[in-house]
């Protein structure tokens, strides 16, 4: 086996050699290379990008409204109240412990606790924001609901 794979070649014919374009009249494609004379398929540059012909094209043809303010705009991350049942009893859930726990990770600015899932356990939830849902069932385990301000506990992440 090793003699037959160190000894391998391509069949005969397997590889043509490359066209070389515009080399004389004796090649057969000399002058203009085969591209036909003048024209927008003659020239170098070929098509503008989404150039459709003369035809209007589709991003002047559709409507512009709307502004979305990336750059500046607010990355909030969402933590479901099922997701703080595997904390124990009367922890302490601020960011660094959903840090820990992998609830939360990458760029994000806030943090908003949702009402999907069921919370057994009576813990202190330090968030950004609460739903009505998940503020009422953390509170009907017998945990507490802390309101983070505006300004506290943003991501060391986002702002580096």
């Amino acid at each position: 086996m090793a003699d037959t794979l160190s000894n391998l070649a391509k069949p005969a014919g397997a590889t043509r050699e490359k066209v070389r374009l515009g080399r004389g009249p004796g090649s057969g494609l000399g002058k203009t290379s085969g591209r036909g004379q003048k024209g927008q398929y003659a020239r170098s540059r070929g098509f503008k990008p989404h150039f459709e012909g003369g035809q209007t094209p589709l991003q002047r043809r559709l409507p512009k409204r709307g502004f979305k303010n990336t750059a500046f705009a607010k990355i909030t991350i969402e933590v479901n109240v099922g997701d703080l049942d595997g904390f124990t009893a009367g922890a302490n859930v601020d960011e660094s412990a959903l840090v820990a726990h992998g609830l939360v990770r990458g760029r994000y600015d806030r943090i908003k606790v949702l009402g999907s899932g069921e919370i057994t356990k009576p813990v202190t939830v330090t968030a950004h924001a609460f739903s009505k849902s998940a503020a009422a069932k953390i509170e009907k385990a017998g945990g507490k609901v802390v309101l983070l301000t505006p300004g506290a506990g943003a991501s060391a992440e986002r702002n580096p």
